[in-house]
């Protein structure tokens, strides 16, 4: 099989192959970001980077037999300005529906898989006339500890149901790092609500995510890549501190220290823009 990836990032979807038990005899990559390229090439030696997803085509590559992506997603997302199509980094569907039309030339039967946020209806709607399939809504909460609701696009099946694993933020907690501790003044004017602790930060009020730190027998809240380096977790104890390299990298289903070839920074952000990777070995495990 030979696969095609845009905007590969660190490469989970190759992850996910892996873990589906798919055999791959090329996988050809589609990044620009330096350090997303060295985590990859650090784990999968043998990736492609063909760089720039605007100055590859079908043409230049042998028969493409499963095309990847999640194209980005900040002007979709309701957390953003949602400028749609007119956003720069959101035009970059096109350049996946340009992609898949490309190679349907030679291969018409190819296998495809796009993720994207949730989003407005109207949007949503314009991409799956374009890809000619229905969108299958998944959150990876329900494969990990984290609240991550996703939508996908796909020829792979028509619908996926995955089984609840109840997997807590409990569960993933990385105990042999070094733990970096919110000080109590710090955390004034605490505010319980139902899924996370919100607190006062110099008196500038709860609204940001960088004041909320999760209960240990709930999810966390969705990774971006602004929140995943400031992800916190409250402790039995009554405590805040910030979640390690590790535990992010357990709310995604990447193995331990898969991103140890950059700094913490660099690898909590990058998290926060990719996939969850049990969800999409779902999707994998259904290609014949």
């Amino acid at each position: 099989m030979n696969v095609l990836s845009l905007f590969d990032g660190m490469s989970c979807g190759q992850i996910a192959l892996e873990r589906a038990g798919i055999k791959v005899d090329n996988y050809f990559a589609r990044e620009i970001d330096k350090y997303a390229m060295k985590v990859t090439q650090s784990n999968f030696p043998n990736t492609v980077q063909l760089g720039d997803v605007t100055k590859v085509f079908a043409k230049d590559l042998p028969k493409i037999d499963l095309l990847i992506g999640g194209s980005p997603c900040q002007g979709f997302s309701f957390a953003g300005k949602q400028l749609n199509f007119e956003d720069p980094r959101s035009k970059l569907f096109f350049e996946y529906v340009r992609m898949l039309n490309e190679i349907r030339v030679t291969n018409p039967n190819v296998l495809f898989l796009l993720e994207n946020v949730e989003m407005k209806k109207e949007y949503e709607d314009v991409i799956s006339e374009y890809l000619g399939v229905k969108p299958i809504k998944i959150n990876s909460s329900l494969v990990s500890s984290q609240n991550r609701p996703r939508i996908y696009w796909t020829n792979i099946v028509e619908d996926l149901k995955i089984e609840d694993r109840g997997i807590f933020i409990e569960n993933i907690l990385d105990l042999n790092s070094e733990h970096t501790f919110i000080p109590d003044e710090k955390t004034i004017n605490r505010k319980y609500t139902k899924n996370y602790l919100q607190y006062d930060i110099n008196g500038k009020g709860h609204g940001s995510q960088d004041q909320r730190a999760y209960y240990l027998k709930g999810k966390h809240g969705c990774l971006d890549t602004g929140v995943s380096g400031k992800a916190k977790i409250l402790l039995e104890d009554g405590r805040v501190r910030k979640a390690t390299r590790i535990e992010c990298e357990r709310m995604q289903n990447v193995k331990d220290n898969y991103t140890k070839s950059v700094t913490e920074s660099q690898a909590k952000s990058m998290l926060g823009n990719e996939w969850t990777v049990d969800v999409i070995v779902e999707f994998f495990k259904n290609i014949k």
